[in-house]
């Protein structure tokens, strides 16, 4: 049966609300991102991730026919989260998204747009957090004890030991200049880490070999002599500075080319890392310098990977541990 005119129109008007709506909410998204990325000198990938979060709070704003951010109240805020939960979406997820719509409403409060912060005292559903995934110390020697044969595979393995050696970030690897590197002091200094904040970082001896061997192939990637003209550490075939994306793609071929079946990224060595210093050291607050946490509790978590490995030697060592068979 074809439509009335009256149900066709009242279709485009619904269409046309629609898309305004959409365009005038997208607009103080887009403003905020750039606020992000101009005042708060935020991540690219923070940014990417708030975005993502910020369209699908206005995608909810329009299919409940909220034209303005004014409108939003809390518990709209709370049953777009609860719809979320349904479907599945891991608790971290859904406190990043908290975390981005309380940002972007004292954004919008700063420049006089809305009155209130609608996720102002919203918690996120708890979830259990599993234990970050490690590689103990012969897995490691296995990874890092391979030929580099090539001046790409040399690169790769500096990476690797850099990665292992001082726990570093993706993105902060990813960003390092040739004079963030001394090798005199045997440090490097990361200066945009997690919440824009710098910090000296050591740097062991198999990694200032490993980037040594680097830095005399290096100069095969670039035609600028000028290391002002082309600072970056860590340079692709084609002398460009080496993307994030490619760091985990070449992890990825290291691990194939050497027969490691363990899918291994560069969080687990920032994790193994981490875990490898406590268990040596004990000393949680210079571990929580060295990782860059803001906040202990964060680093707490290796304590308990720790008591797992401790657990374990005592299930297999200890006489009294287990019931004979």
């Amino acid at each position: 049966m074809p439509l009335s005119n009256n149900s066709v129109n009242m279709t485009t008007r619904r269409l046309m609300k629609s898309d305004v709506m959409h365009t005038e909410l997208s607009h103080s998204i887009e403003t905020f991102l750039k606020h992000l990325q101009i005042e708060k000198r935020a991540s690219p990938h923070t940014i990417n991730n708030y975005g993502r979060d910020l369209a699908g709070l206005r995608d909810f704003c329009i299919a409940n026919n909220i034209s303005d951010w004014t409108a939003l109240k809390t518990y709209h805020v709370q049953q777009c989260i609860a719809e979320r939960h349904q479907q599945n979406i891991g608790s971290r997820s859904i406190q990043r998204q908290l975390s981005a719509i309380r940002s972007f409403f004292d954004y919008l409060i700063l420049c006089n747009h809305c009155e209130h912060n609608p996720a102002r005292h919203i918690k996120a559903p708890r979830q259990s957090k599993p234990l970050p995934k490690t590689l103990d110390v012969d897995q490691l020697n296995g990874l890092l004890n391979q030929p580099a044969k090539t001046p790409l595979e040399i690169r790769d393995l500096a990476i690797l030991e850099l990665f292992y050696s001082s726990g570093l970030r993706l993105s902060e690897l990813a960003d390092l200049d040739i004079n963030d590197l001394d090798r005199q002091e045997k440090t490097v200094l990361v200066r945009r880490g997690k919440g824009n904040k710098s910090r000296i970082i050591p740097v062991g001896r198999y990694a200032l070999k490993a980037l040594h061997n680097w830095l005399r192939v290096r100069q095969q990637y670039t035609t600028d002599a000028s290391i002002d003209q082309n600072p970056a550490l860590f340079l692709s075939n084609r002398g460009n500075r080496l993307s994030i994306r490619s760091i985990q793609q070449r992890i990825r071929h290291w691990c194939q080319l050497h027969g490691f079946s363990q899918m291994i990224h560069p969080h687990m060595l920032r994790h193994s890392f981490a875990s490898h210093m406590l268990e040596s050291s004990g000393d949680l607050r210079a571990v929580q310098e060295l990782l860059g946490h803001s906040n202990i509790n964060t680093t707490q978590v290796y304590t308990h990977l720790n008591f797992q490995h401790l657990a374990e030697v005592y299930d297999q060592a200890h006489p009294h541990a287990k019931k004979k068979s």
